[in-house]
């Protein structure tokens, strides 16, 4: 140990530059691993941990009826907790028209026994406090609200209230309501309302803004209705129980009863999961990266030590000393580097988790992930000392070893071909890693660039693939630009028939699809049926990942995530209720639906007209909802169009009700949009990965090889010739990884994305990233060519008559 620690002292005085920047690379490495690992960990469990202390609602239950009895309900044996909405215009936000304001709780469940929020700032509202509301932390983030910050939330009058007013008729009539906010909070009802890609917030109101303006919110017509978040005692699995109370009880077995957990938390934790694979796979490829770079280095560092360790052989330092002694400054610069790793992942934490698991964190800010931490900071280590004990070892018996050269058939068949010296001896370089001091890293070196090439080819084909489908809601099913809300509840609006076939007379109207919208059930799954229902003749294509649309009355396609949940696929036979009988119905397909007011669009099913009504004959409600669709001409001006289909609807007697609107776009698209610059970074490591690992064997192939150039220049080789030797190397590492990594690339581009839009779900396009096609030969070539540059200019000017009197 005295000997180790003297070597130490003397070696860090004359190489403590060496030292800093091994420790420098150390760090960098060792913090962007366990950064985009904790980081990927955090994400991942977001969804468990914003559940677990919040007293989430277990279950969304949506009767839609008026004076529906919700006392009945309460008295269930499984209900531990209700809190009871208005589905009505509640109030808008002056300063923020476009927040989120949800519907106002009715009585002071909300927050307290029921979806209790996480507190980031403040307090909860007094819920005997109109003047009083919660944000989330987007809307405090996006309007630079805070704790004890005003706003004006503005009321319909009662007017607009019964003629249900949805906020798009104009402006609201009726009262200013002056309010601060006392906090900002998370839960998951609050967050999935308000909070999001591409949301602006959100906006929870007191439920004394209920009590206190009630018929504002709630007119006093009785058409508008209630319905109720409820906390379950068993949970999920109390779910089944209730289900067929709530059919008992209220005589109806049509209502929705949404399992928030999958409905809601599904769709959050697919898209976590998905960012936190990406974040996982940066994470490895930073791994990778540094084991190159930095083995590299360490390799270099203690092979220089082991040059001088072997003159101390000679006068009695053992094999075991000198490997302790040659490995102590990498263990040194170790331990420095992986350290202030740590703390700079603990600091990266600040900026965790990324992308739509941000929206739902419980505890934004800085948080140390010990198990990932303290594991990495051991990991750092080892690795860092087992690599450099191993190439001292391998560095002090280099000269013990008898070298048994290995020859390239390329370089012979260059030699057997008269390509030139120039080209002959590149390729050695390139493709022969030698035996003891002339070994060249050759097998990195062409691993490197393989996994460059692969690994932006990759990165930009799945680029392709997110540009692709945030470009074209069509993926997502989304084929119509318009929609109009036609009816509710049995009774439409005004003439919708006739306005949809003035609708579908408009030049740029390619398809209308008149859709009744139900709720039926199959055993715990909710399955929101649409009519495909053409209008004049023009149909609304239907994007279907495989079979066909339903032909007959007995026959449906099922939505991507609904069928998974019903366990059904094409030629299944499911059973559905409606009404009050169960309907079996047999299944021709798989496709997207409409996004609607209780769906999302892989949530769902497509009946024929007839279907729909052998399905809900005799139900509560002929319909739930009716909707209209309309798809537009390419190159339409929507909103245009908009317009005047409004104005055509105006021109029916009666149809002045109607407005049509472009649809919402959809948050799963800015989900995936959110983590597009992932795959980038990662190409970003893998090309520096790459470069490291070719210009270390460029740079190497001089110092080991000089001999061999040395004789080759005294037998007649010139300058130029020494520097072609170098840039025919580097052109050839290059080449082999543009063969290996362009096909592997696309292959493993197109793989990744087709695994996103299998999971996600939506409809997979092949993407084709034709631009880093074009481009990556001759960017790769240049780069490897620039790489030669400074090795060629120290090949070219070796002394050769100094270098063979040295051998």
């Amino acid at each position: 140990m005295r000997i180790t620690l003297t070597w130490l002292r003397i070696d860090s005085r004359r190489r403590w530059r060496s030292l800093l920047v091994l420790a420098l690379l150390v760090a960098l490495a060792t913090a962007t691993v366990l950064a985009a690992t904790a980081g990927a960990r955090r994400g991942q469990s977001v969804v468990e941990r914003l559940y677990a202390g919040t007293l989430p609602a277990t279950v969304t239950v949506l009767p839609n009826q008026p004076g529906f009895d919700w006392a009945k309900v309460r008295a269930l044996p499984e209900v531990a907790a209700v809190s009871e909405f208005p589905v009505a215009f509640g109030f808008a936000v002056a300063c923020c028209p476009d927040a989120g304001t949800g519907f106002p709780p009715i009585g002071d469940e909300l927050g307290r026994t029921i979806e209790r929020p996480y507190l980031l700032a403040g307090r909860m509202f007094d819920p005997a406090r109109a003047d009083e509301v919660i944000v989330t932390p987007q809307f405090a983030a996006l309007y630079h609200k805070d704790v004890g910050d005003t706003v004006t939330l503005l009321l319909a009058s009662e007017k607009q209230a019964n003629a249900q007013y949805d906020g798009t008729g104009g402006p609201p009539r009726g009262p200013a309501v002056k309010a601060r906010i006392t906090g900002v909070a998370r839960s998951p009802w609050l967050s999935m309302g308000g909070d999001g890609p591409g949301a602006h917030g959100g906006v929870l109101a007191s439920p004394a803004l209920w009590a206190q303006y009630k018929t504002n919110i709630f007119g006093t017509n009785g058409k508008n209705y209630i319905n109720a978040l409820i906390r379950l005692k068993g949970g999920e699995a109390a779910i089944p129980a209730f289900r067929a109370d709530l059919a008992r009880v209220s005589g109806r077995s049509d209502i929705d009863v949404w399992n928030n957990r999958e409905n809601f938390g599904g769709t959050a934790e697919r898209i976590t999961s998905y960012e936190a694979a990406c974040l996982l796979a940066f994470g490895l490829a930073a791994l990778v990266a540094a084991l190159f770079l930095v083995g590299q280095s360490v390799a270099r560092y203690t092979s220089a030590s082991a040059a001088d360790l072997q003159v101390l052989q000679a006068v009695g330092l053992t094999p075991r000393e000198a490997v302790m002694s040659a490995t102590a400054g990498p263990l040194l610069a170790a331990v420095a580097g992986s350290t202030l790793g740590v703390v700079a992942a603990v600091v990266a934490s600040e900026w965790m988790p990324i992308g739509y698991a941000s929206y739902g964190e419980p505890h934004p800010g800085i948080s140390a992930d010990w198990l990932i931490l303290g594991s990495g900071w051991l990991l750092a280590l080892v690795l860092v000392v087992g690599g450099a004990a191993a190439a001292a070892a391998l560095a002090l018996t280099a000269r013990r070893r008898l070298a048994v050269p290995r020859r390239s058939r390329v370089a012979a068949a260059a030699a057997t071909a008269g390509l030139g010296v120039p080209v002959v001896v590149g390729a050695r370089f390139a493709l022969e890693p030698g035996r003891g001091g002339t070994a060249v890293p050759v097998r990195p070196a062409l691993l490197g660039a393989v996994a460059g090439v692969l690994g932006v080819l990759a990165a930009f084909t799945f680029s392709a693939g997110v540009s692709d489908a945030a470009a074209n809601p069509a993926r997502f099913g989304q084929t119509f630009q318009l929609t109009t809300f036609l009816g509710l509840n049995g009774q439409d609006f005004g003439p919708a028939s006739q306005v949809l076939r003035a609708v579908a007379a408009d030049k740029d109207v390619t398809g209308v699809d008149d859709a009744r919208v139900g709720g039926a059930q199959s055993g715990q799954v909710s399955v929101e049926s649409y009519t495909d229902d053409p209008v004049g003749g023009k149909r609304i294509p239907v994007v279907l990942t495989g079979g066909r649309m339903p032909a007959s009355a007995r026959e449906i396609v099922l939505a991507p995530t609904t069928a998974s949940d019903l366990h059904a696929g094409i030629g299944s036979v499911v059973k559905l209720t409606g009404n009050t009988v169960p309907r079996a119905m047999t299944v021709t397909g798989i496709g997207f639906v409409p996004e609607g007011p209780h769906n999302e669009y892989d949530q769902g099913a497509w009946l024929t007209p007839a279907g729909y009504d052998r399905l809900f004959l005799g139900a509560h409600y002929a319909f739930k909802f009716h909707l209209g669709t309309v798809a537009l001409r390419p190159g339409a001006d929507v909103d245009a169009v908009a317009r005047r289909l409004t104005a055509t609807a105006a021109s029916v007697e009666g149809g002045a009700v109607f407005s049509f609107q472009p649809g919402i776009p959809l948050s799963i698209v800015q989900a995936v949009k959110d983590v597009a610059a992932l795959p980038l970074a990662l190409s970003a490591f893998l090309a520096v990965l790459a470069i490291g690992a070719v210009g270390h064997a460029l740079s190497i192939a001089v110092s080991r090889r000089g001999h061999e150039l040395a004789v080759l220049r005294a037998l007649g080789l010139t300058r130029r010739q020494s520097r072609l030797v170098i840039g025919v190397q580097a052109t050839l590492l290059a080449t082999i990884g543009l063969a290996f990594g362009i096909p592997l690339g696309l292959i493993l581009g197109r793989v990744l994305w087709h695994a996103v839009a299998n999971r996600t779900p939506f409809a997979y396009q092949p993407p084709l990233a034709a631009l880093a096609l074009l481009l990556i030969v001759p960017l790769a070539l240049l780069a490897a060519n620039l790489l030669a540059a400074w090795p060629a200019r120290r090949a070219a000017r070796l002394h050769a008559g100094q270098i063979l009197r040295t051998e």
